[in-house]
């Protein structure tokens, strides 16, 4: 009898000719795989592409669709979730990657994984648990840190080193990724997230088409989709004159303009401001609960301490969920007769 043929070697040697042939230079090649528990490679799927379909088959994945972007556990159909979020931003960063030749498969993971640890209730949320944590635990909460946890720890999914990088490194401050399809989900996230929250801000009564800033939004566009491929051509024009990822002098600073108006208008104005103290008042509620109460946690993922226990659980929570958790703990109930 003669042996089957080695299928996965065959496989990742016509995608590495593929690669040599259509990539550029600056794109991180699919092969070799870095993983921290070495895995022999699919035969139908590159390295990157396993990493895709393990994030969007985990729990976490799936709990972003009842997660806040900006407006808190919204009633209408057509609010982004931090579910559509992800999709937006990596349906964009791969259309970057492709005009740029980079590898789609890796942006494509990074895009879809670099928001699987953020907390229920949006940034708000991520505010108060890195302040009661830091109270309380000395450990401050950063949801790109803890992205990266819950594929690690919570999830085990095992992932290729790049991915990891660019989930972790997606938010500033983190430093700078080390591939160039990491770079690009960073700056997109940025489009991306500018550019539907004024759509939802508009669809809330929040904003007027009108108070927009009339510079910006003369460079920019009129409308959400014009203003997004003015920053995807700007975007792939100037990163393939600087072989980095970079946005140009004036798009780049109308962005960032238009950034600061939204935090100034949405993101910290009356309306959000009027969220705040009740998105504190529920999950400060619940982190003092549970730091108490530890017999109301799941059972600890292996070396978790106490502080793991509480902000792992709070963290994947989704908004209704905390908010259904909330209620039963500090709302009375009624006695039944």
């Amino acid at each position: 009898m003669t042996a089957p043929p080695d299928t996965t070697s065959a496989f990742a040697a016509a995608q590495q000719a593929r690669e040599a042939a259509w990539l550029s230079p600056l794109a991180m090649p699919s092969y070799p795989a870095r993983r921290a528990s070495e895995e022999v490679d699919s035969g139908v799927r590159t390295p990157f592409q396993r990493d895709r379909d393990r994030i969007v088959h985990c729990k976490a994945f799936r709990r972003l669709k009842h997660k806040t972007q900006v407006f808190v556990a919204p009633e209408g159909d057509h609010y982004r979730t931090r579910l559509t979020h992800t999709l937006e931003v990596t349906g964009i960063s791969r259309t970057v990657a492709r005009a740029l030749r980079l590898n789609e498969d890796l942006t494509e993971a990074i895009g879809l994984g670099h928001d699987v640890g953020h907390p229920p209730f949006g940034h708000i949320g991520e505010d108060v648990l890195d302040r009661a944590g830091r109270e309380r635990f000395g450990r401050h909460f950063r949801h790109n840190e803890h992205s990266l946890r819950v594929v690690d720890v919570l999830e085990r999914l095992n992932l290729t080193e790049p991915v990891r990088d660019g989930i972790l490194r997606h938010s500033s401050g983190a430093g700078e990724p080390a591939t160039l399809e990491g770079k690009i989900v960073r700056l997109v996230d940025r489009i991306a997230y500018i550019n539907h929250d004024i759509d939802d801000a508009v669809r809330a009564g929040v904003l007027h088409p009108g108070d927009l800033p009339v510079d910006e939004i003369a460079i920019l566009g009129p409308t959400g989709p014009a203003r997004i491929d003015t920053l995807v051509n700007d975007l792939v024009e100037h990163s393939e004159q600087a072989g980095d990822i970079a946005q140009g002098k004036s798009v780049g600073r109308a962005m960032y303009a238009l950034r600061s108006f939204m935090f100034e208008r949405v993101y910290l104005g009356p309306r959000a401001r009027a969220e705040h103290a009740k998105i504190e008042r529920v999950l400060r509620g619940l982190f003092e609960w549970y730091c108490t109460h530890p017999e109301d946690l799941p059972e600890p993922v292996p070396g978790a301490d106490e502080a793991d226990r509480v902000i792992d659980y709070l963290a994947g929570m989704t908004d209704r969920f905390a908010i259904r958790a909330w209620t039963v703990r500090f709302v009375p109930q009624g006695l039944a007769l």
